[in-house]
């Protein structure tokens, strides 16, 4: 009996096992074809149960604000309910890392710049309240945190992401002004003009004092921690309320099709894979549908799509490493930017909990620390 996705189910169990099976499917260059063909199975076996669906893109924008009782594509998640969620909850909970909403939770964990040039690269997103445009419905997920003055004005600046020393990347947000058809932006000293590199969606490039030149967007000035824009995460808010009351989606439909997607691409079966990957690229974004999959394309647009869809669901560093890519986070934070961790690094795989060990009736090793 499937009495719902707040509970365990048939459908629940073949989804995970869509996941499991997909994880031990080996590389796109050197895939185990017999755990491909298991995740295959099993995602069909959850597809063709027609008891989950995709939610339409406007729905979809919207997913996080569901209770997963009401959310036809949720197939497993965790049941928060409110009256046991508050005062700490709203700052530990996974959405209090991501945001403050309603004066609650710690927002100090942001949106990275590699995402935001992802949700841009078919046309760009603009959060401005008097421009709104959602290009890739999973923007939608995204708040940037425009600081208004006590009129209630925002200022325009230029930002762009620029090279300091030690080659880190920091954002810098410039004010503009405009005189006739020309743009100019001032950081500190320096006056830089604009050039557009298309006017219409104000992405405009600058040629730096330090000879290199940087392309950005006219946007309004975003608060900052540090120095990092605030691009808050509602992902894991808002759940039938203004806070952070979430209830972790632990499986849903638009995954299972990804899964699908890629194990059938290991298999070769390229047509396949590109119906299930378009199935879910097109619901974001509309007349997104990629024109053709195949061995020397496969990987990265499965995985790009991945990469966008399940977003701040912990998921990322199983899709990298588990294809046999390096983790590379070169973009502005406080993490260091320098550094890929291969797929072989002993970090890679998780310390056994020392309960564990002492439990264990034998002598148990611990895994590698070096």
């Amino acid at each position: 009996v499937n009495k719902g996705a707040v509970f365990g189910s048939k459908e629940a169990a073949q989804a995970m096992l869509s996941r499991v099976y997909l994880y031990m499917s080996g590389t796109y260059e050197n895939p185990n074809q017999a755990f491909a063909q298991l995740a295959v199975d099993y995602a069909n076996k959850v597809i063709t149960s027609s008891r989950y669906s995709l939610l339409p893109r406007d729905q979809f924008m919207k997913y996080n604000t569901f209770i997963p009782e009401n959310n036809k594509e949720t197939i497993f998640a965790i049941k928060r309910i409110a009256a046991e969620y508050s005062g700490f909850d709203h700052y530990y909970g996974v959405g209090g890392m991501y945001a403050n909403i309603g004066g609650q939770g710690w927002g100090e964990m942001y949106a990275s710049a590699k995402h935001i040039s992802l949700l841009n690269e078919t046309g760009r997103n603009d959060w401005r309240p008097n421009k709104f445009k959602i290009v890739d419905a999973r923007a939608a997920f995204i708040e940037p945190t425009y600081s208004q003055n006590a009129s209630g004005a925002y200022t325009e600046v230029f930002r762009f992401i620029k090279d300091d020393a030690g080659n880190l990347l920091n954002y810098v947000q410039a004010t503009i002004t405009r005189n006739g058809g020309t743009i100019t932006c001032i950081e500190g000293t320096d006056t830089y003009t604009l050039t557009p590199i298309d006017a219409t969606q104000e992405i405009y490039s600058i040629n730096y004092k330090n000879g290199k030149t940087y392309t950005g967007v006219i946007d309004n000035f975003i608060t900052l921690n540090r120095v990092y824009p605030q691009f808050y995460i509602v992902k894991a808010s808002r759940e039938g309320e203004n806070s952070h009351l979430h209830s972790p989606v632990i499986s849903r439909l638009g995954e299972v099709y990804l899964n699908r997607a890629e194990a059938n691409a290991k298999l070769q079966k390229y047509g396949d894979a590109l119906t299930d990957l378009n199935t879910i690229r097109t619901r974001a974004i509309v007349n997104g549908a990629y024109t053709a999959l195949n061995a020397s394309n496969a990987g990265d647009l499965i995985d790009k799509e991945r990469q966008l869809e399940l977003a701040f669901q912990a998921e990322r560093s199983f899709d990298v490493f588990r294809n046999g890519k390096p983790l590379s986070r070169s973009y502005p934070g406080p993490q260091n930017q320098t550094t890929n961790i291969a797929a072989t690094d002993f970090r890679v795989v998780y310390y056994i909990p020392q309960s564990a060990i002492n439990s264990y009736p034998g002598k148990l090793t611990q895994n590698p620390t070096n």
